[in-house]
């Protein structure tokens, strides 16, 4: 579905509105909110496999036999008694009691799946309005949903999740790992086989990447991984078995605090680890865990009280000790914990030499929702090459990040497809760096032909618009539409040649090798045949402006105004189509450029301000420090050829409005909060 993302804005802010006009936190609500995402996900993905089981089920006298839960089994389905099916429910009139009908559902698929036992929601049902129910049973019944498949499902469960995380609906949002940095370790160690284990697992997020990951493979992840989590927050595991059951996964997820406990007995016996685990914490009993054979490089320092001054590398060498020989693993940790001093500078120096410490990544800060401080992600690999025992690759991707937010930033797929390239030039895997390069490139001719629909669309309207315009002002042509008609010439000329071009550059990519030399030759024309695209798209936006501003300065009640302004609006829409998706032609073609800049021979190379190769003797000149900024430089100044001061001026702009919201917000909370005091 092209247009999920507007889809999951629309659901978010109907449920989230059915909260505002209730008498529940979001911390009450979002348990029941994700379990109705649960039940019509559960219900999409019985909907699809029943329609492939049905033709092959055997019949009888006539009768066909009725479906099983054993029907269902290796199929990424669950079984549905019709009580528990999303459009009876929907369906419900407003006499009957919702609350009771849909925690007859929930228990009915307990009952039938052992491994849901008393995960689904159900008594908080109960406290929710007949109506609300009502209302969120048909929010999640909208119809562009009811034929989507489990994949979209699965996203918009993602979507809430990031949304409740953002409210710090459930255990301050610690539960959920922004999605681009989990893609990103997952992109690292690629964990397609054996047993993956995360140890803080919160809500399953690394699971559910991994088996996206397995699923690109054109592999099926229940038959490829076994999930072990281990969470200490009963509430966050019903939300992460629910989050494995939306996505056709299942995982073994015991409560357990991981500090003390290892309850899946895998010590020395994972493929894999991911985690995201709780920053700098100073409250575990160093007694209980001074022996524990997870600390192969000893405790980190003790305080006066009998607890770890930091957790940071209790965490580090858990995940170290669990890998099996061959084991890699990915993980989120404090920026503070790659220089750390004293004891747990020697845990470090002797994890670093024992050879396991593969690679470092630098994210800089807000692509949480809970903390806005910086992180680093590292990467450890019990099986590396002997090219790499005694160095350390640091990446430094601060400078790498899409604004989603005034306070949230992320990867764009094509930043994180980048940034996993140059592990792959780190390992040798310049095949996959070319073929990146090449689908970067091919995404970009791709764009420019269909560019040209909607370009076609806009010079038609515009030329609607040209002649309405010319009645305005009561039959006296504006002089500003001389220079504006000027301008559209131009226009169609620059059209013309861009459709000539698309030929010519499509023609030129079908018979260009795919070789690292062909395709630096290939990525300069791509990228001068974008530029044209660029240049065409910013008059296109200018002339659409100038019209604008004519129709704007029109007399209000003079002829022909108001049917100027309605074809005027209908001329910004084809504008903005046709503008987006000529600069999706450069937006392609300017990554492909960015790794072909830094890496002009598909080789690894060092990069000011981007990435090293750091051997020991360098760590140990500097305190075997694993901060990659210490080591990578400074990246040089690059001028932004896009800058739009209007733009950013009305960025600054919506920015202090939300500002002074927000100010206004909390005046009225302490306000509030100053008169309960008195």
């Amino acid at each position: 579905m092209d247009d999920i993302g507007e889809i999951e804005k629309r659901l978010w802010s109907s449920a989230d509105n059915l909260r505002a006009n209730s008498n529940f936190a979001s911390n009450e609500y979002f348990l029941p909110v994700m379990g109705l995402i649960f039940l019509r996900h559960a219900y999409s993905r019985f909907l699809k496999v029943r329609a492939e089981i049905e033709p092959a089920l055997p019949k009888r006298a006539g009768q066909t036999r009725a479906l099983t839960k054993e029907d269902f089994s290796g199929r990424g389905a669950i079984y549905l008694q019709p009580t528990a099916q999303f459009d009876h429910l929907a369906a419900l009139p407003d006499s009957a009691d919702r609350a009771k009908a849909i925690i007859a559902a929930m228990e009915s698929i307990e009952g039938d799946y052992d491994s849901l036992a008393g995960t689904l929601p159900k008594s908080e049902y109960t406290e929710l309005d007949n109506d609300v129910l009502g209302n969120l049973l048909r929010v999640f019944n909208d119809p562009a949903l009811q034929k989507a498949n489990g994949d979209v499902f699965g996203r918009i469960y993602e979507y809430f999740l990031t949304q409740f995380a953002d409210l710090k609906a459930h255990d301050g949002g610690e539960f959920f790992t922004p999605v681009s940095l989990v893609q990103l370790i997952v992109n690292v160690i690629e964990p397609e086989h054996g047993k993956v284990l995360d140890p803080a697992c919160g809500s399953g997020g690394m699971f559910v990447q991994s088996a996206h990951f397995i699923e690109s493979l054109k592999k099926d992840p229940t038959k490829s991984v076994t999930f072990y989590g281990m969470e200490k927050n009963p509430t966050t595991i019903r939300l992460a078995k629910m989050n494995l059951a939306v996505h056709g996964l299942e995982g073994r997820i015991s409560k357990a605090i991981s500090y003390y406990e290892d309850s899946h007995e895998l010590v020395g016996k994972a493929d894999f680890v991911m985690a995201n685990p709780p920053f700098n914490v100073d409250e575990i009993d160093a007694d209980k865990i001074r022996r524990d054979p997870r600390l192969p490089y000893g405790l980190p320092g003790v305080n006066n009280k009998g607890k770890v001054s930091n957790g940071n590398y209790v965490w580090i060498s858990y995940f170290d000790a669990y890998l099996s020989g061959k084991g890699r693993a990915g993980f989120v940790m404090s920026s503070q914990a790659s220089s750390a001093s004293g004891q747990e500078a020697t845990v470090r120096r002797d994890l670093i030499k024992s050879g396991h410490v593969d690679a470092m990544v630098s994210i800089r800060g807000n692509f949480f929702y809970t903390r806005s401080v910086p992180c680093e992600l590292w990467f450890l690999n019990k099986d590396r090459p002997k090219a790499h025992a005694d160095k350390i690759l640091m990446l430094d991707a601060r400078g790498v990040y899409r604004k989603v937010t005034r306070r949230i930033f992320d990867f764009s797929p094509e930043q994180l497809a980048n940034l996993t390239a140059i592990v792959w030039l780190y390992r040798g895997q310049s095949d996959r760096f070319l073929a990146l390069v090449t689908n970067h490139l091919q995404t970009a001719t791709e764009a420019g032909r269909a560019a040209l629909e909607p370009l076609d669309n806009f010079l038609k309207s515009l030329a609607g618009v040209e002649k309405t315009i010319a009645s305005v002002g009561n039959g006296k042509k504006p002089a500003a539409l001389t220079e504006i008609a000027s301008l559209a010439k131009k226009l169609r000329k620059e059209a013309g040649d861009f459709r000539d071009a698309t030929t010519a550059v499509e023609s030129n990519w079908a018979k260009a090798k795919r070789d690292n030399k062909t395709l630096h030759v290939s990525a300069e024309s791509i990228a001068t045949y974008a530029e044209r695209g660029h240049v065409l798209a910013k008059d296109i936006d200018h002339v659409t402006k100038m019209l604008s501003r004519l129709t704007d300065s029109a007399e209000p009640n003079g002829k022909g105004t108001r049917d100027a302004k309605q074809v005027i609006k209908a001329l910004e829409e084809m504008r903005g189509l046709a503008a987006d998706a000529l600069n999706r032609v450069r937006h392609f073609a300017r990554h492909a450029h960015w790794l072909q800049l830094r890496f002009p021979e598909a080789k690894l190379r060092d990069v000011d301000g981007l990435v090293k190769l750091v051997d020991f003797k360098i760590l140990d000149a500097n305190d075997w420090s694993l901060s990659p900024g210490r080591y990578v430089g400074v990246a040089p100044q690059e001028i932004d050829e896009d800058f739009d001061f209007d733009e950013t001026m009305r960025e600054i702009h919506s920015e202090l409005e939300e500002l002074n919201a927000e100010s206004v917000e909390l005046a009225s909370q302490i306000a509030s909060n100053l008169e309960l005091l008195l």
